[in-house]
Parts: structure tokens; sequence; C-alpha cells
């Protein structure tokens, strides 16, 4: 069987990272996912490789483009620093939100 190869381009993959870590946050799994992300920077390829052995796990959450878009985007470690930014970015909204409601109520 030959492998295919997946062309992110780079709009469709700000949206996916945008997904990716609305999700995280979604999920409350903000420090869990960077602590994961920044280890297997490294390992990149790797993780490419068990995101495809965990394939039915993750398709619960992405559709089947959308999950062999991603697996193919995180081969790349400049792609996991920008999902770690995302999720980062994110979380910081959501406090932000969280603490403007607060001073509101007082």
């Amino acid at each position: 069987m030959d492998e295919v190869k997946f062309e992110v381009t780079e709009e469709r993959k700000k949206f996916l990272i945008n997904q990716i870590a609305q999700k995280v946050i979604d999920y409350r799994l903000s420090p869990v996912a960077i602590v994961f992300l920044e280890s297997s920077k490294p390992l990149s390829f790797l993780g490419n490789q068990f995101l495809i052995f965990m394939q039915p796990f993750y398709r619960a959450l992405f559709s089947r483009r959308e999950y062999e878009e991603i697996a193919a985007m995180l081969e790349d470690r400049n792609n996991i620093e920008m999902l770690i930014c995302e999720i980062e970015r994110l979380e910081e909204e959501k406090d932000e939100v969280k603490r403007s409601e607060k001073n509101s109520r007082h």
C-alpha cells in the first residue's frame, strides 16, 4: 500500500491548530497537553506514528480528513510549537474573560 501524503495549506493549518487547541481548552486539558507536546517535540515523527496507531480514538473527535491532516501536520516540530502557543493563547483569553466577569460582579 502506498503512503498518502497530505499537503496542508497555511490557512488550513491555522484552522486545525485552533480547532485542536479549542478542544484541549474545552476538555480542560491545557497543562497535560502542553507538557505532552513539549516532551514529544524531539520525537515528533514517532508521535505522528502514535497518532496513526490511536486513530480509532481520535476519530471520535475529528473527521477522517481532519485527522489525517493533523497527523501529517504534527510531523513538523514547528507545528507542535504553534499548537502549544495557540493553547496558551486560548487559555489566557479564557482566564481573562473569567477575571472580567468576576470583576463586573463586584
